[in-house]
């Protein structure tokens, strides 16, 4: 009996200790954000590193952080929600259908966690490798009954008053006409408009080493739209010997020098964007590479954590799952991650310019730049059919998605000698695998929606989000 009442007591003490914890508000909040991160995501670039780095006992950041739980993504209109309305319920905590941004499907808006900062004076961020105005970061600063109206989404973003927006996709930020190719179709020039408001403007790839380089003054707004669509795959980042592009963890970096020069508590939201992308292209490597990217940026938030323990909260999650990676297929009972090792190009943004009805030079440079040097007699057939394919002009949605044969024939080679699987060219309703660290982590615990994360951080940090009622599940 005594035994007993000492573990009673000791876990109320626990429970009153993680009480204190829940109670408290983080001062510095990182929301960080894998698009397409699913479990297999951050499972099978765990086991690359670990190959890499010949040390099995190695473990991704993102895959130690103390507490973790899963969350259901569905949007209101399908079980296999689009980044849209993922993002609407992960910025808003309402659920809407697919392809809305941060308004519900009768075009009522609803506010956004980083709005909701902003009105109590907090400073605010967002870092992407997507185009700006892509979905998950358009969720938190426009509103829009269209994702692909990005350049109104773009004028909302320069309207927002977000201290510090990096990303990629200037072409809906710059006027017609000018130095920079533009896809506006007003007389708008949002990037002008956004340095006679006091933000600090870096344009192109040729200005992220002015970026870089740029230490914020007191209360520094900057706008850094560092490429014409998106930021490149991690991948081609670091092979591409004449690239400036700046990592994800450079974005963060830079970030928390500006978000700090403000001397208010900040929300930081980061997406790590193109894992989607290369799992739609069932890119195996990129995916790979790209969410080693963000485990990098996560690691610049941790030691940022470990500066201001008790005033820090750091939450990870991802939107949805693409591709339905499966590590394993047919009766193998192993996986081969020195298989992708070689690679050293994307299939999405490198492989769609590799064949241009050069049979043999298209073999050459599978063998260069996609680690295909050893291929069997079968692959080499596989990559001539493939390239006798796309010469016919071959468009089948359900064999190569929106990809080129030539594109999902490599793709698919990679992944059958990795013994990986992909189901889909789209995303999948499985559910997400989420972590937090910090002030208030505890509350993110357990089985959730995705619009609950929303909910739990504005109850946490007590912001006011959008009171509204909807006839749809929460």
């Amino acid at each position: 009996m005594k035994r007993l009442k000492i573990l009673l007591l000791a876990s109320l003490l626990l429970l009153l200790g993680a009480g204190q914890l829940l109670a408290a508000t983080p001062k510095y909040v990182f929301y960080f954000i894998g698009d397409g991160l699913g479990a297999s995501q951050r499972q099978v670039a765990e086991y690359y590193a670990q190959q890499v780095a010949a040390n099995p006992r190695l473990k991704l950041a993102m895959n130690q952080m103390p507490v973790v739980g899963i969350n259901t993504t569905y949007s209101s209109d399908t079980l296999v929600t689009d980044s849209a309305a993922a993002g609407t319920a992960l910025a808003t905590g309402y659920k809407t259908n697919n392809g809305i941004i941060s308004e519900l499907p009768d075009g009522r808006v609803v506010k956004s966690l980083m709005e909701a900062a902003r009105e109590q004076g907090w400073a605010t961020g967002i870092a992407t490798t997507t185009r700006l105005t892509h979905a998950t970061p358009a969720v938190f600063a426009a509103h829009n009954i269209s994702r692909d109206a990005e350049n109104e989404i773009a004028a909302d973003m320069a309207d927002s008053g977000v201290d510090y927006l990096v990303g990629g996709g200037f072409r809906h930020f710059v006027k017609q006409g000018g130095a920079f190719k533009s896809k506006r179709k007003d007389s708008r020039d949002l990037v002008m408009e956004m340095a006679d408001s006091g933000y600090q403007t870096f344009v192109g790839e040729q200005a992220a080493g002015s970026f870089l380089a740029y230490k914020p003054q007191a209360n520094a707004k900057v706008f850094a739209a560092l490429n014409y669509s998106h930021m490149p795959y991690e991948l081609d980042r670091i092979n591409a010997q004449d690239s400036q592009s700046p990592a994800l963890s450079a974005m963060v970096e830079k970030g928390i020098e500006v978000l700090q020069s403000h001397h208010q508590p900040f929300f930081f939201m980061v997406e790590a964007g193109r894992i989607d992308h290369a799992c739609h292209a069932n890119d195996i490597a990129g995916s790979i590479y790209d969410t080693l990217a963000l485990d990098d940026a996560v690691k610049v938030a941790l030691k940022f954590y470990q500066q201001y323990p008790e005033e820090t909260l750091i939450v990870l999650v991802g939107d949805h799952e693409t591709g339905g990676l499966g590590l394993g297929f047919a009766k193998n009972y192993f996986l081969k991650m020195t298989a992708v090792q070689a690679t050293k190009a994307s299939i999405e943004d490198v492989m769609d310019k590799v064949y241009t009805g050069d049979v043999d030079a298209y073999l050459r440079i599978v063998a260069e730049r996609f680690g295909l040097a050893d291929m069997t007699p079968v692959e080499k057939q596989r990559l001539i059919a493939a390239a006798k394919q796309q010469d016919t002009g071959a468009k089948d949605a359900a064999l190569y998605g929106s990809y080129s044969p030539t594109q999902v024939a490599v793709a698919h080679i990679l992944s059958e000698r990795a013994n990986v699987e992909w189901t889909t060219f789209a995303h999948t309703g499985t559910q997400i695998p989420m972590g937090a660290v910090g002030v208030g982590a505890m509350q993110f615990m357990g089985f959730k929606d995705n619009t609950e994360i929303a909910r739990t951080l504005a109850d946490l940090l007590h912001f006011q989000l959008s009171d509204v009622q909807v006839a749809m599940a929460q």
